[in-house]
Parts: C-alpha cells; structure tokens; sequence
C-alpha cells in the first residue's frame, strides 16, 4: 500500500467512472446556478446537456475559488491516517485557487510536521489535465514514490495539450477574456477564435477564422501536428452540448492521424463551461511539447 494519497481536483473534468475504478481521492470544486451553490460531480448526475440548455435560455453559472477551510477538511483526514499528499491541481494561472490549497498545506504541516505533501501546478485544466492525471496515477498504482510520480509530472505536464473553439463569443467576454468590443466584432464577422493552453499555464488565441467548419479543421490540423506518438497520445475530444461537431472532429483528425487509436469523447464539466458556454468543442492529448 503506497504511504501517500494520489489526489486531484474536478476541474480536470476526468470522468466519474475514473474516479470509481481507481478509487481516486477527489476534491469538487463549486459553481452558482441561479443563485444555488453546486459542486461538479464529473458527470455522475448525467445532466450535462440540461445544463448548456440552461445556458442557452439565458442561465449564467459563475464560479468561486474553494476556501482554505475546505481543503483543510480535505486533506487533514489524510494526515491523520499518517498519509502524506500528492495534489495535482489545475494550473495556477487560471485561478488563484491554488494559493489556497497551499495555505492549507501550511496550516496543516505546522499541526502535523511529521506529514509531507507535494504539490504540482499541472499547468493544465479539463482533458490536458485528466490525461497527466490518468498516466501519473498508473505509476502511483506501481507504487512509484510520490517524488518520482511528481517528477514525472513536471518533468511531461508541458506534453498535455489543448486545442478549441467556442461557438459564442459572449462567454468569453463574461468571463473577461476578451473585451466587449472584440466580442461584438467577432461575432459580427463570425469570428472564430482558436485557443490553447501555452507554456505558461494560460489560455492564449493562437488563430482567429471565419466560421465554425474552419475553426474545427484548424483545431484538427494542430492536433496533427503535435501528436508525435499516436500509440500514447491518449486523445480526448470534448464538447459543450456539440456531439455532431465532436463526431466531425474526430473523423477530421483520423484523417490527419490514421493510426491513432482510441478517442474518448465527453462533456465539458459545468465550471469549464461556465467560461466557455455551450458549443465549445477541443482535442485534447499528450504529444510534443506546447508550441507556444
């Protein structure tokens, strides 16, 4: 039995059936819908399409970070089961969730100092993050010591990918990412933008094009080039309510890459798509390094 907990976060939008094979320790991070505080269950509830629905007929879920008081609540069970913590959380430059967790870390080591826990900054959020996840926890499984799985995991998190296009401008002007004025140009001129996670951990444009059918072959087309071993590519087509343009991804990127193997294909979890709204659709895989 491994002398430390394996534990992440759901905004990673790994699928609940991961969670019950492996018997993984999760923490659920929170939304508000119409004024009622949820926690993501990874798809277990099976209302994902009620969800984006919701957001069409005007819904506007907004996110919180998790308070230092509820990684405490936790984390500490571990502790005092004489566990150390491997955490593997979503990137940092998308929230400033993190610092809470390592406020926790702090408050907890001081009550326990016989106790370690590591943290990764994945660099990463939804499918990239679910993929690093997926492969560092099979070393956990081989019972790799907590160093060795995290040095894996700094060592390869620059190796998870995303690639996607929103269909509405609008959610990523609620969310500040771009301005007003961008949003409503783009929209007018059907605007297309192509993002990415980069280097740093951030969400950048990398294209901008017009119309939906070239958005999704561009997102296929860096897919392509950045797969290098399609055996270990892990690939993951996500959508926000958008099963016919994941469909036409999937047989896009086929196309390009003939000997990939299996593609999963899932939901957008609801926190993700708060930001994004419905529509967005994304390859996700483990290949070269980020380019940008």
């Amino acid at each position: 039995m491994n002398p430390y907990v394996f534990m992440t976060d759901s905004d990673s939008d790994l699928p609940f059936r991961y969670v019950d094979e492996l018997d993984m320790t999760m923490v659920y991070m929170p939304y508000i819908l119409d004024g009622k505080e949820y926690f993501d269950d990874l798809g277990r509830s099976g209302r994902q399409k009620e969800y984006f629905d919701n957001m069409r007929a005007g819904a506007a879920p907004v996110t919180s970070l998790l308070p230092t008081a509820a990684y405490i609540e936790y984390f500490e069970p571990c502790f005092k089961d004489g566990k150390d913590i491997l955490f593997v959380a979503f990137s940092s430059q998308l929230s400033g969730t993190i610092n809470n967790v390592y406020a926790a870390r702090e408050e907890l080591l001081a009550k326990y100092p016989d106790r370690r826990m590591t943290v990764v900054d994945t660099l990463s959020i939804s499918a990239p993050q679910t993929i690093l996840i997926l492969k560092a926890h099979e070393l956990y499984r081989q019972g790799k010591s907590m160093d060795e799985v995290a040095q894996w995991l700094e060592e390869n998190k620059l190796r998870a990918q995303a690639w996607f296009t929103v269909d509405d401008l609008k959610y990523l002007r609620r969310g500040g990412r771009i301005g007003a004025m961008a949003a409503t140009v783009g929209t007018m001129l059907d605007l297309k933008p192509i993002i990415t996670e980069n280097r740093a951990g951030k969400l950048v444009s990398s294209d901008k094009v017009r119309g939906r059918k070239a958005a999704l072959r561009l997102i296929a087309d860096k897919a392509a080039e950045n797969i290098d071993d399609p055996a270990q590519a892990m690939t993951i087509i996500l959508h926000a309510d958008a099963p016919e343009d994941a469909a036409r991804l999937e047989s896009m990127l086929r196309e390009r890459v003939p000997a990939l193997g299996e593609i999963q294909t899932y939901y957008v979890g609801p926190v993700i798509g708060a930001h994004c709204g419905p529509g967005t659709v994304a390859i996700c895989f483990f290949g070269k390094e980020r380019p940008c």
